[in-house]
């Protein structure tokens, strides 16, 4: 469970998170982004999942705004890996995974509707920034399935970086 928090990657599950934030990767073999040194919590029941849900929830960036008294400063993103391990009769195991990404991004804000200013102002403009990189994610995906010879611009945002694979499929 992690945040971009002013495109920067907190572990929302870690206390010990670098005051840079974690790095972000690129995987050379598979061209996919990862953040480097993420916590990964195995979990076996719905409470356990549940347990760090919250855990990683108390440890959201929240400030207030004219607009909200409890505004998230940062798009959450939790990562489930649904593991299945198959035996076939002669007893080999094969391994099948599904990831699933759920992501709760921060509202795009007006500075003069939320009365930002100073590091309210820099939060703000990040959100809108990724989300603008988002929107142009999306775009370039409906341009491509028009056999539209378009280049997706994953990389303008953290955000984008992390659900590329999740956006574009594999």
């Amino acid at each position: 469970m992690l945040e971009i928090y002013n495109e920067q990657v907190r572990d929302l599950l870690s206390k010990d998170s670098p005051k840079g934030g974690l790095p972000v990767r690129q995987n050379p073999k598979l061209g996919m982004f990862y953040v480097q040194n993420l916590k990964k919590v195995p979990v076996g029941s719905y409470s356990e999942i549940e347990m760090r849900m919250e855990q990683g929830t108390s440890n959201r960036t929240v400030a207030s705004t004219n607009m909200n008294a409890t505004s998230s400063r940062a798009h959450t993103v939790v990562t489930i890996v649904f593991d299945q391990i198959i035996k076939d009769e002669s007893g080999n195991e094969t391994k099948k995974s599904s990831t699933m990404n759920l992501v709760d991004l921060a509202g795009s804000e007006r500075a003069d509707s939320t009365g930002a200013t100073g590091d309210r102002l820099k939060e703000g403009a990040n959100i809108n920034r990724s989300l603008s990189a988002l929107g142009n994610v999306i775009s370039a995906l409906a341009d491509q399935s028009e056999n539209k010879k378009t280049v997706v611009p994953y990389r303008d945002s953290v955000l984008t970086k992390l659900l590329q694979n999740a956006l574009g499929g594999n």
